[in-house]
C-alpha cells in the first residue's frame, strides 16, 4: 500500500516539475523573441 501511496506522490511532483518546465521554456522562447525583435527594430532604424 505504501509503494502505490509513493508512486502516486512521484507521479504528482513529476507532472508538477514538467509544467513547470513548460512554462519556463514558454517564457524563455517568448524572451528570446522579443530579444530578436528589438535587434531586428535596432538594425533597421540604426543612422546610416
Amino acid at each position: 500500500m505504501a509503494d502505490a501511496e509513493r508512486e502516486q506522490q512521484r507521479l504528482k511532483e513529476e507532472t508538477r516539475n514538467e509544467r513547470k518546465m513548460w512554462w519556463w521554456l514558454g517564457y524563455f522562447l517568448f524572451g528570446i523573441h522579443i530579444v530578436a525583435f528589438v535587434m531586428i527594430y535596432a538594425v533597421t532604424h540604426a543612422p546610416k
